[in-house]
């Protein structure tokens, strides 16, 4: 029997948790904590239902605060646009939508409907509360729409539009959000641990612990939220839930292999799991660390939306790594050997791994190194390629994969009026140049109106209808020389609006990639140093994953070309390469720390990754695939930008998982040889054993 040595990994807290007496504890704390923390949980701060990209100090949001201090601003205007499939409104159908004014009169005083220059459209315009909640906004949205419908005469469509309608339509996509990415995200996670462990209940236990964690990674986003008054919406939750299931799954998916090879060797299973732990636990802690402090990196973002992301990201990689490493191994210890039945690794028993598909793989790929590795290379630059031609900044009206009625009307008013009059743009000047401003304004080409809405006696809001659609480039280019022209008449003048905004968060998207890849690439380098000690390693592995991210959102771009889109959303590039890259380099971390053991015990560097490959392919295989899959659940929520995140992220943890880590690393350690841990003792000690052999 061999017996564990309680000396062994000392450094590493979580072992002294595994005992007869102590694992039954640690299970029921977690439980009665986990229980208490998700039943007295807090209600997040009510926000608008998606994050903002719009930082306080831009212009177009001075321009919002200063508008909302002007008389009037309680009020936010809806409209409705009415049309018979391109057909003329008769006289009896402009009479029905003049009647409606009367049962519409308990939410607001309708202006008289407007007719389109060609008699196709007609639009009324209704004041509705605009200091109100967002539920309160979404029922007087919904029973502006019902009074609409029931007075509606047939064959006529009517779509409301405008501020409170959009802000009510992306609250309602999320209805429900939350429950179906949890029920998929959970159903993919059990499926591949079904597929990864082959045993009927096995899978029930890291699923159970990491779901647990999932909830209390969710419910804590609330105590945050209610701390620091700040919103949770959908959006951001739905990612940290995909990242605790994802990156708990994947350090569960370590452990456990870990834990049936020391099962081979124990014939204890507390003994066993006690080793698995303190072996498997520094390369956790390392990958996991090198996420979280990616993820808290993102808090020095500009936009509002990427902070919040990262700061409740960095929570839910804690949460993750907590489970997995604290409640986790007593969780599988309690059972016994059959929960790993029909396939009971026993005391003694070899194992299959260095004579199976990855040893044979890891020797082929050293055998050629050279040629595998520039056609691999090569393969990840021609991925990268359509970047090329990459564009950021999606309109309001893409912004959604399925089409609410609150873009679909927008696009109807454009087809009679000017495009800009579903969404007017403002301009907050001083009281006294107001009519100065309003006439500059409408000088500008682009501009279709402009008039001076409300005033008091310092300040005044001018509405400016653009002639473009919202959303196109043709809008976003008139909006730049409104301002320009503006600067001339009244430099303190703000320009706010949907399409200001779409500027503004374009402008500091870009700001915040220039600040945050350079951070996020050094705190991956010097993860990798403390964890390798080699400098070229770092650099290397750090390269490579660096170039997975390129060609993964080179193919993503590719991809949603094809899907119909012309740009990706402006957080797509900075998100994905925060995954990418901090996730990505997970898989070599797990893949090199096991090789530094082996080139250790072997003297041979090559040896070491052949080795180590064989060791951890399968298991580092599965933890990527189900990654990738648990990342394209994203695509179960309604805006594109999370359908871009989930396919160029679960792309690239495919690309970084079969080619990045099965291929491109072991060739650059057998081409770099012993100086692939340079100046790590692997690096003398490698020499000084080919010397005396």
């Amino acid at each position: 029997m061999t017996s564990f040595d309680h000396r062994t990994n000392s450094r590493v807290p979580f072992v002294h948790l595994v005992g007869r007496k102590r694992s039954i504890l640690v299970v029921l704390a977690a439980l009665v904590v986990s229980v208490l923390v998700i039943l007295f949980a807090p209600d997040p701060v009510e926000g608008s239902g998606a994050g903002s990209n719009l930082p306080d100090g831009a212009e177009s949001a001075l321009a919002k605060k200063a508008a909302a201090e002007l008389p009037g601003s309680e009020d936010a205007p809806a409209i409705v646009a009415f049309s018979r499939d391109g057909e003329k409104l008769s006289g009896q159908d402009l009479a029905a939508v003049a009647a409606l004014r009367e049962p519409l009169a308990d939410l607001g005083e309708a202006s008289p409907p407007v007719p389109s220059e060609d008699g196709t459209l007609a639009l009324l315009a209704i004041p509705l509360p605009g200091d109100v909640s967002n539920d309160e906004n979404a029922d007087n949205v919904q029973e502006l729409r019902d009074v609409v419908a029931d007075g509606t005469p047939e064959g006529v469509t009517a779509e409301v539009t405008g501020g409170p309608a959009v802000q009510a339509d992306l609250g309602k996509v999320f209805d429900g959000a939350d429950t179906r990415l949890l029920a998929v995200t959970a159903g993919v996670v059990a499926l591949l641990l079904l597929i990864t462990y082959r045993s009927p209940w096995l899978w029930l236990v890291p699923l159970t612990v990491i779901g647990i964690g999932d909830r209390v990674a969710a419910v804590s986003l609330n105590y945050a939220s209610q701390l620091l008054d700040k919103p949770i919406d959908g959006s951001i939750t739905g990612i940290t839930s995909v990242l605790v299931f994802g990156a708990g799954t994947n350090y569960a998916l370590l452990l456990i292999a870990r834990y049936r090879e020391e099962l081979r060797r124990y014939d204890d299973r507390r003994d066993a799991m006690r080793h698995a732990v303190g072996a498997a636990a520094p390369a956790i802690l390392s990958s996991s660390g090198t996420v979280a402090l990616a993820l808290v990196a993102l808090t020095l973002a500009e936009s509002p939306f990427v902070s919040s992301i990262g700061a409740a990201g960095a929570l839910g990689i804690v949460v993750a790594v907590l489970y997995a490493l604290v409640v986790l191994p007593s969780a599988m210890v309690l059972p016994g050997r059959w929960l790993f039945w029909p396939f009971v690794p026993r005391q003694g028993q070899e194992g299959k791994e260095y004579s199976g598909l990855w040893g044979r793989l890891g020797t082929g790929v050293t055998r050629r190194p050279a040629i595998v590795l520039v056609v691999s290379l090569a393969a990840l630059v021609a991925m990268a390629l359509p970047l090329l031609g990459l564009k950021t900044g999606l309109g309001q009206s893409e912004q959604f994969l399925d089409e609410p009625e609150s873009i679909s009307a927008q696009k109807t008013l454009s087809e009679g009026f000017p495009g800009g009059l579903s969404s007017p743009t403002t301009v907050v000047t001083s009281a006294d140049r107001a009519e100065d401003v309003a006439a500059a304004a409408k000088q500008v080409d682009g501009v279709d109106d402009a008039t001076v809405q409300r005033r008091d006696d310092s300040a005044a809001e001018i509405s400016v209808t653009l002639a473009a659609d919202p959303g196109t480039d043709e809008s976003l280019d008139t909006i730049r020389d409104l301002r320009t022209a503006l600067d001339d008449v009244d430099p303190d003048a703000l320009v706010g609006g949907a399409d200001a905004e779409d500027i503004d968060e374009r402008a500091t998207a870009a700001d915040d990639r220039a600040l945050l890849i350079p951070i996020v690439l050094g705190v991956v380098l010097v993860m990798l140093l403390v964890l390798l000690r080699s400098v070229v390693a770092a650099l290397l592995l750090a390269a490579t994953t660096v170039l997975s991210y390129l060609s993964a959102l080179g193919v993503g771009w590719l991809v949603f070309q094809g899907l119909g889109y012309s740009a990706m959303d402006v957080s797509t590039p900075l998100l994905a390469f925060i995954f990418l890259v901090a996730l990505g380099v997970d898989y070599n971390i797990f893949l090199t720390a096991r090789a530094r053991e082996e080139t250790a015990a072997t003297g041979d560097a090559t040896d070491g990754i052949v080795r180590a490959l064989a060791v951890t392919g399968g298991v580092i295989t599965s933890a990527g695939i189900l990654l990738a899959a648990v990342f394209t659940v994203l695509g179960v929520l309604p805006l594109v930008l999370l359908a871009q995140l989930g396919v160029v992220v679960g792309f690239g943890v495919l690309l970084d998982t079969l080619l990045v880590r099965s291929v491109v690393t072991p060739a650059l350690v057998a081409v770099t040889g012993r100086w692939f841990w340079w100046p790590n003792r692997l690096s003398k000690q490698h020499a000084e054993g080919a010397h005396a052999a």
